[in-house]
């Protein structure tokens, strides 16, 4: 099936020619802004340097998705996910973590998500 043909970068007065909305470097310039302007500073605080840490070494010592484990498949853990979420006072210690892929991990926040609502 042929490739959509590249668009110029839709950052004004840039020429480039991508295949998605900006160039590497506008790319960049609105992540930037993003962050600044229009993210949630309590996301911030909650997932800040501290938790990537923690994430990198919960991933490091359970590479597979514990989910999909235990339905009996070996799937790579691409995300970590609270079992208690913190805004209900849950926290980041290890066994209020699990790994799992981003299939599970999506269907487990939308369960909870559903159950929220009532």
């Amino acid at each position: 099936m042929p490739y959509k043909p590249n668009h110029p970068c839709a950052h004004p007065g840039c020429p480039a020619l991508v295949e998605g909305r900006f160039c590497p470097t506008h790319a960049q310039q609105d992540a930037r802004a993003y962050t600044r302007y229009h993210r949630d500073p309590d996301t911030d605080r909650r997932y800040g340097r501290a938790w990537r840490r923690i994430r990198a070494a919960y991933i490091a010592a359970h590479p597979l998705c514990e989910e999909c484990q235990r339905a009996g498949r070996l799937t790579p853990a691409q995300e970590v996910h609270h079992i208690l979420p913190l805004s209900q006072g849950g926290d980041h210690r290890m066994g209020n973590l699990m790994s799992l892929c981003k299939s599970c991990h999506s269907g487990i926040t939308l369960a909870a998500n559903n159950r929220a609502r009532g």
